[in-house]
This record gives C-alpha cells, structure tokens and sequence, in this order.
C-alpha cells in the first residue's frame, strides 16, 4: 500500500513530478469536479493529469489538461504543495502536484483527446468537495488550503452552497 504525506511548499529537484491537478474556482467560490461515469457509478476528482515533455512547467500542464479534459481555461495557477507518494515498491517516491486557480471559461462538453470520454462537471462548494472526493485528511488539508487562497488572492468571500452539473 502507497504511503502518501502531504508537502504544502514547492516540490524538490530530486523528485519527478507524474501529476499536476488543480482545485478550480468559479467567482461565486464554487469548486470544478471531473465526473467519470464508471460500470459501478460515477467517479469524481479534481481535474488535472500527466506532465507531457512538450509541457512549459506545470502551469502548462495543468491548463492543458483542464482544456482537453473539462473544455475550462484558467487564470494564472498558484501551487498548493504536492503529495509524495512512495508506493513501497523499491522505486523512487513521486510527487503529484496540486494547485489553485480561477475559471476564466467553462466551454461545452468534449470528449477528451486522450481517452475519447466526455466527462460531466460538478461544481460544489469546497466542503463538499472535500466529502465527495473522500482523500481522508490530505485532501481536507489541500482542499482548505485552497480556500484561503482563493479568499485572500482571489478575493472569494462567500462560498455558495449549491450543486450544478454544467
């Protein structure tokens, strides 16, 4: 079983980065989940995925990957911290990258030119996020993390309780 630990600061030169996924923004404080439709149900997760070698750092990634995946553009991300994983396997730990940012556009459903799937996209406030995702403590530190950056950088005050698929 992987041992995961949470890093809120930039992550070290020694480790390879295999993620980079965003907790996104809408101005009313609302946070953009990625549903997957699954054989036994949906599947919910921040959006986000593989650094590509034609990728200019992880700010790339991350915008690259919200467009392909959830068809969204982003305003500049700001770094949250990044989870080592160390999946006890002999083989160096990784870092997967998570960051924040606000929506710029939300453009209409398409499918994803890796996988050909088109996924839905929830928008909940952040403390449902946090019981949705279900990351156990590391992903309520990210997700509060993320609240008070958008707070203080991006000047969300309130956050509004309300689901929406769009």
């Amino acid at each position: 079983m992987a041992i995961l630990t949470w890093h809120a600061c930039k992550v070290p030169k020694n480790l390879i980065i295999k993620q980079v996924y965003g907790v996104i923004f809408t101005k009313d404080g609302r946070t953009l989940l990625k549903v997957e439709k699954k054989e036994y149900g949906k599947e919910y997760s921040l959006a986000g995925g593989t650094p590509e070698t034609f990728d200019d750092g992880m700010e790339a990634t991350l915008k690259r990957e919200l467009i392909e995946e959830v068809n969204t553009t982003i305003g500049k991300p700001i770094m949250l911290g990044y989870q080592e994983v160390d999946e006890q396997n002999g083989k160096p730990s990784y870092a997967q990258v998570r960051m924040v940012a606000m929506i710029d556009t939300i453009g209409k459903l398409q499918p994803d030119p890796d996988t050909g799937e088109t996924y839905e996209r929830l928008l909940v406030h952040p403390d449902k996020a946090i019981q949705i995702l279900n990351w156990g403590n590391i992903g309520k530190q990210i997700i509060e993390k993320a609240v008070k950056i958008a707070n203080k950088r991006f000047k969300i005050k309130d956050f509004y309780d309300k689901n929406e698929i769009v």
